[in-house]
Protein backbone atom coordinates (compact mmCIF):
# COMPACT_ATOMS: atom_id res chain seq x y z
CA UNK A 1 0.00 0.00 0.00
CA UNK A 2 2.99 2.24 0.86
CA UNK A 3 4.79 1.68 -2.24
CA UNK A 4 1.56 2.05 -4.15
CA UNK A 5 1.22 5.60 -2.96
CA UNK A 6 4.75 6.49 -3.36
CA UNK A 7 3.92 5.35 -7.05
CA UNK A 8 0.91 7.64 -7.70
CA UNK A 9 2.90 10.89 -6.28
CA UNK A 10 5.82 9.99 -8.87
CA UNK A 11 3.37 9.70 -11.44
CA UNK A 12 1.40 13.31 -10.47
CA UNK A 13 3.87 15.24 -12.48
CA UNK A 14 3.20 13.36 -15.78
CA UNK A 15 -0.74 13.45 -15.02
CA UNK A 16 -0.91 16.99 -14.45
CA UNK A 17 1.36 17.87 -17.73
CA UNK A 18 -0.92 14.92 -19.69
CA UNK A 19 -4.13 16.91 -17.94
CA UNK A 20 -2.97 20.37 -19.19
CA UNK A 21 -2.45 19.60 -22.65
CA UNK A 22 -5.23 17.35 -23.34
CA UNK A 23 -8.37 18.00 -20.61
CA UNK A 24 -7.59 21.71 -20.43
CA UNK A 25 -7.39 22.53 -24.48
CA UNK A 26 -10.83 20.18 -24.46
CA UNK A 27 -13.04 22.66 -21.69
CA UNK A 28 -10.75 25.68 -23.13
CA UNK A 29 -11.92 24.63 -26.13
CA UNK A 30 -15.94 24.41 -25.18
CA UNK A 31 -16.28 27.01 -23.53
CA UNK A 32 -14.59 29.15 -26.65
CA UNK A 33 -17.16 27.52 -28.77
CA UNK A 34 -19.92 28.87 -27.15
CA UNK A 35 -18.38 32.42 -27.49
CA UNK A 36 -17.50 34.70 -30.35
CA UNK A 37 -13.97 36.84 -29.92
CA UNK A 38 -13.18 40.40 -30.59
CA UNK A 39 -9.74 41.00 -31.32
CA UNK A 40 -9.41 44.66 -30.44
CA UNK A 41 -5.77 46.89 -28.93
CA UNK A 42 -3.96 43.45 -28.18
CA UNK A 43 -7.27 42.29 -25.84
CA UNK A 44 -9.63 39.59 -26.54
CA UNK A 45 -13.53 39.55 -25.97
CA UNK A 46 -15.32 36.91 -25.50
CA UNK A 47 -19.03 37.26 -26.44
CA UNK A 48 -21.61 34.80 -25.48
CA UNK A 49 -23.53 33.15 -28.32
CA UNK A 50 -24.50 29.88 -26.54
CA UNK A 51 -25.41 27.21 -29.55
CA UNK A 52 -25.59 29.58 -31.77
CA UNK A 53 -22.13 28.65 -33.81
CA UNK A 54 -23.35 24.85 -33.45
CA UNK A 55 -26.78 26.00 -35.52
CA UNK A 56 -24.60 27.83 -37.78
CA UNK A 57 -22.53 24.62 -38.73
CA UNK A 58 -26.24 22.89 -39.93
CA UNK A 59 -26.51 25.49 -42.64
CA UNK A 60 -22.99 26.17 -43.98
CA UNK A 61 -22.82 24.81 -47.52
CA UNK A 62 -18.44 24.86 -47.15
CA UNK A 63 -19.09 22.59 -44.04
CA UNK A 64 -21.61 20.05 -45.31
CA UNK A 65 -18.93 19.86 -48.76
CA UNK A 66 -15.89 19.56 -46.50
CA UNK A 67 -16.95 16.54 -44.74
CA UNK A 68 -18.00 14.94 -48.11
CA UNK A 69 -14.71 15.27 -49.25
CA UNK A 70 -13.15 14.16 -46.27
CA UNK A 71 -15.09 11.02 -45.50
CA UNK A 72 -14.59 10.31 -49.15
CA UNK A 73 -11.06 10.59 -48.92
CA UNK A 74 -10.89 9.01 -45.84
CA UNK A 75 -12.64 5.71 -47.41
CA UNK A 76 -11.15 5.49 -50.66
CA UNK A 77 -7.27 6.10 -49.36
CA UNK A 78 -7.74 3.58 -46.59
CA UNK A 79 -9.49 0.97 -48.46
CA UNK A 80 -6.47 1.44 -51.04
CA UNK A 81 -3.62 1.20 -48.19
CA UNK A 82 -4.75 -1.55 -46.32
CA UNK A 83 -5.48 -3.73 -49.53
CA UNK A 84 -2.37 -2.48 -51.19
CA UNK A 85 -0.42 -3.08 -47.90
CA UNK A 86 -1.54 -6.62 -47.63
CA UNK A 87 -1.19 -7.31 -50.94
CA UNK A 88 2.63 -6.09 -50.49
CA UNK A 89 3.12 -7.77 -47.22
CA UNK A 90 1.92 -11.39 -48.52
CA UNK A 91 4.21 -11.20 -51.65
CA UNK A 92 7.18 -10.02 -49.83
CA UNK A 93 6.76 -13.00 -47.49
CA UNK A 94 7.96 -15.55 -49.98
CA UNK A 95 11.25 -15.80 -50.81
CA UNK A 96 12.23 -13.07 -53.22
CA UNK A 97 15.68 -12.57 -54.12
CA UNK A 98 16.93 -9.36 -52.46
CA UNK A 99 14.21 -8.91 -50.08
CA UNK A 100 16.19 -7.69 -47.17
CA UNK A 101 17.75 -4.28 -49.63
CA UNK A 102 13.93 -3.80 -51.62
CA UNK A 103 12.11 -3.92 -47.91
CA UNK A 104 14.00 -0.73 -46.50
CA UNK A 105 13.80 1.15 -50.13
CA UNK A 106 9.83 0.84 -50.03
CA UNK A 107 9.29 2.61 -46.62
CA UNK A 108 11.51 5.67 -47.33
CA UNK A 109 7.97 7.52 -48.92
CA UNK A 110 6.78 7.45 -45.26
CA UNK A 111 9.68 8.47 -43.61
CA UNK A 112 9.48 11.57 -46.11
CA UNK A 113 8.15 15.02 -44.38
CA UNK A 114 4.72 15.89 -46.08
CA UNK A 115 6.24 19.29 -47.61
CA UNK A 116 9.07 17.52 -49.32
CA UNK A 117 6.09 14.87 -50.65
CA UNK A 118 3.72 17.35 -51.88
CA UNK A 119 6.86 18.83 -53.20
CA UNK A 120 7.67 16.37 -55.39
CA UNK A 121 4.28 15.53 -56.57
CA UNK A 122 3.46 18.95 -57.30
CA UNK A 123 6.30 19.35 -59.33
CA UNK A 124 5.33 15.69 -60.90
CA UNK A 125 1.58 16.46 -61.26
CA UNK A 126 2.47 20.08 -62.96
CA UNK A 127 -0.20 20.00 -66.18
CA UNK A 128 2.39 21.27 -68.24
CA UNK A 129 5.36 20.42 -67.25
CA UNK A 130 5.46 17.68 -65.09
CA UNK A 131 6.37 13.95 -66.33
CA UNK A 132 3.60 12.54 -65.44
CA UNK A 133 1.48 14.78 -68.44
CA UNK A 134 5.19 14.26 -70.56
CA UNK A 135 4.72 10.75 -70.23
CA UNK A 136 0.95 10.62 -71.38
CA UNK A 137 1.76 13.08 -74.10
CA UNK A 138 4.43 10.90 -75.49
CA UNK A 139 1.72 7.55 -75.80
CA UNK A 140 -0.76 9.56 -77.16
CA UNK A 141 -2.98 10.42 -74.29
CA UNK A 142 -4.35 14.25 -73.77
CA UNK A 143 -2.70 15.32 -70.75
CA UNK A 144 -4.55 16.04 -67.36
CA UNK A 145 -4.90 18.86 -65.22
CA UNK A 146 -4.37 16.78 -61.96
CA UNK A 147 -5.09 19.50 -59.40
CA UNK A 148 -6.80 22.25 -61.10
CA UNK A 149 -9.58 20.30 -62.74
CA UNK A 150 -12.41 19.46 -59.87
CA UNK A 151 -13.44 15.97 -61.15
CA UNK A 152 -9.76 14.91 -60.48
CA UNK A 153 -7.70 16.78 -57.92
CA UNK A 154 -9.08 15.01 -54.56
CA UNK A 155 -8.26 11.33 -56.39
CA UNK A 156 -4.26 13.07 -57.26
CA UNK A 157 -4.40 13.80 -53.38
CA UNK A 158 -5.77 10.23 -52.27
CA UNK A 159 -2.73 8.41 -54.85
CA UNK A 160 -0.54 11.08 -53.20
CA UNK A 161 -1.31 9.42 -49.68
CA UNK A 162 -1.60 6.63 -50.81
CA UNK A 163 2.14 6.49 -52.17
CA UNK A 164 3.22 7.77 -48.60
CA UNK A 165 1.56 5.65 -45.88
CA UNK A 166 1.19 2.33 -47.86
CA UNK A 167 4.70 1.27 -46.78
CA UNK A 168 3.31 1.65 -43.18
CA UNK A 169 0.40 -0.41 -43.68
CA UNK A 170 3.21 -2.89 -45.45
CA UNK A 171 5.54 -2.78 -42.80
CA UNK A 172 3.30 -2.98 -40.06
CA UNK A 173 1.40 -6.10 -41.51
CA UNK A 174 4.47 -7.75 -42.98
CA UNK A 175 5.99 -7.56 -39.66
CA UNK A 176 2.57 -9.11 -38.12
CA UNK A 177 2.97 -12.33 -40.64
CA UNK A 178 6.16 -13.47 -38.65
CA UNK A 179 3.98 -14.22 -35.35
CA UNK A 180 2.11 -16.98 -37.63
CA UNK A 181 3.73 -19.71 -37.34
CA UNK A 182 5.36 -21.70 -40.31
CA UNK A 183 4.46 -25.11 -39.02
CA UNK A 184 0.32 -24.00 -39.74
CA UNK A 185 0.93 -23.72 -43.51
CA UNK A 186 3.59 -26.36 -43.83
CA UNK A 187 0.58 -28.89 -42.39
CA UNK A 188 -1.90 -27.35 -44.66
CA UNK A 189 0.24 -28.01 -47.70
CA UNK A 190 0.48 -31.54 -46.51
CA UNK A 191 -2.80 -31.86 -46.44
CA UNK A 192 -2.87 -31.01 -50.55
CA UNK A 193 -4.39 -27.09 -49.42
CA UNK A 194 -3.19 -24.47 -52.29
CA UNK A 195 -1.51 -21.23 -51.38
CA UNK A 196 -4.49 -19.08 -52.46
CA UNK A 197 -6.82 -21.81 -49.74
CA UNK A 198 -3.81 -21.07 -46.87
CA UNK A 199 -3.80 -17.65 -47.26
CA UNK A 200 -7.68 -17.33 -47.28
CA UNK A 201 -8.58 -19.92 -44.41
CA UNK A 202 -4.93 -19.28 -42.12
CA UNK A 203 -3.45 -15.93 -42.73
CA UNK A 204 -5.87 -14.05 -43.13
CA UNK A 205 -8.07 -15.26 -40.18
CA UNK A 206 -4.85 -14.53 -37.98
CA UNK A 207 -3.81 -11.10 -39.45
CA UNK A 208 -7.22 -10.07 -38.78
CA UNK A 209 -6.34 -8.26 -35.21
CA UNK A 210 -3.48 -6.44 -37.23
CA UNK A 211 -5.56 -5.67 -39.87
CA UNK A 212 -8.37 -4.22 -37.71
CA UNK A 213 -6.00 -2.35 -36.28
CA UNK A 214 -4.07 -0.55 -38.97
CA UNK A 215 -7.63 0.37 -40.85
CA UNK A 216 -7.90 2.03 -37.11
CA UNK A 217 -4.85 4.27 -37.56
CA UNK A 218 -5.93 5.07 -41.06
CA UNK A 219 -9.24 6.19 -40.84
CA UNK A 220 -8.31 8.43 -37.80
CA UNK A 221 -5.01 9.82 -39.55
CA UNK A 222 -6.75 10.14 -42.80
CA UNK A 223 -9.87 12.34 -40.85
CA UNK A 224 -7.03 14.56 -40.42
CA UNK A 225 -6.39 15.61 -43.54
CA UNK A 226 -5.34 19.15 -43.70
CA UNK A 227 -1.29 19.44 -44.54
CA UNK A 228 -1.37 18.14 -48.40
CA UNK A 229 -4.63 20.08 -48.99
CA UNK A 230 -3.23 23.18 -47.85
CA UNK A 231 0.17 22.30 -49.93
CA UNK A 232 -1.44 21.60 -53.41
CA UNK A 233 -4.68 22.78 -53.84
CA UNK A 234 -5.84 24.83 -50.57
CA UNK A 235 -8.80 23.66 -50.76
CA UNK A 236 -9.30 24.82 -54.84
CA UNK A 237 -10.14 24.17 -56.91
CA UNK A 238 -13.15 25.93 -56.03
CA UNK A 239 -14.34 23.59 -52.93
CA UNK A 240 -13.43 20.26 -54.49
CA UNK A 241 -10.66 19.60 -51.85
CA UNK A 242 -11.93 21.41 -48.69
CA UNK A 243 -10.93 19.06 -45.79
CA UNK A 244 -13.08 19.49 -42.09
CA UNK A 245 -9.22 20.56 -40.80
CA UNK A 246 -8.91 22.92 -43.44
CA UNK A 247 -11.97 25.16 -43.03
CA UNK A 248 -11.50 24.89 -39.46
CA UNK A 249 -7.82 26.50 -39.93
CA UNK A 250 -9.56 29.17 -42.43
CA UNK A 251 -12.31 30.21 -39.93
CA UNK A 252 -9.60 30.39 -37.35
CA UNK A 253 -6.95 32.34 -38.48
CA UNK A 254 -8.07 33.68 -41.95
CA UNK A 255 -11.41 35.00 -41.06
CA UNK A 256 -10.94 35.34 -36.95
CA UNK A 257 -13.93 33.15 -36.46
CA UNK A 258 -12.28 31.51 -33.33
CA UNK A 259 -15.89 30.45 -31.73
CA UNK A 260 -17.29 28.96 -34.70
CA UNK A 261 -14.16 27.42 -35.49
CA UNK A 262 -13.96 26.13 -32.05
CA UNK A 263 -17.66 24.79 -32.55
CA UNK A 264 -16.27 22.93 -35.98
CA UNK A 265 -13.12 21.20 -34.19
CA UNK A 266 -15.94 19.95 -31.33
CA UNK A 267 -18.01 18.16 -33.92
CA UNK A 268 -15.13 17.16 -36.04
CA UNK A 269 -14.23 15.06 -32.13
CA UNK A 270 -17.70 13.91 -32.46
CA UNK A 271 -17.71 12.62 -36.24
CA UNK A 272 -14.55 10.79 -35.53
CA UNK A 273 -15.81 9.32 -32.14
CA UNK A 274 -18.73 7.96 -33.51
CA UNK A 275 -17.07 6.54 -36.52
CA UNK A 276 -14.48 4.43 -34.41
CA UNK A 277 -17.46 3.42 -31.73
CA UNK A 278 -19.18 2.12 -34.68
CA UNK A 279 -15.76 0.75 -36.30
CA UNK A 280 -15.24 -1.16 -33.21
CA UNK A 281 -18.61 -2.10 -32.34
CA UNK A 282 -18.87 -4.12 -35.49
CA UNK A 283 -15.33 -5.51 -36.19
CA UNK A 284 -16.20 -7.20 -32.41
CA UNK A 285 -19.18 -8.79 -33.83
CA UNK A 286 -17.70 -10.15 -36.48
CA UNK A 287 -19.04 -8.45 -39.01
CA UNK A 288 -15.42 -7.46 -41.05
CA UNK A 289 -12.81 -10.50 -42.34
Amino acid sequence: MRGSKWGWLFTLPALGVLAFLTIFPIIYNFYLSLHETKISYMRIEYLWKGLENFNKIFSDALFWRALLNTLYFMGVATAAEVLLGLGFALLFKAKIAGKEKIVPALLLPMMLPTIVVTAFWKTLLHPDFGAINSILEMIGLPKVNWLGDPAVAMNSIILIDVWQWTPFVFIFLYASLQTIPRELEEAAMVDGASQAQIIRSIIIPLLRPYILIVVLLRLIDTFRLFDKVYALTGGGPGTATESLTLIVYRYAFGYHMFGYAAALSLLMLGIISVIIAIYIAYTRGGGVL
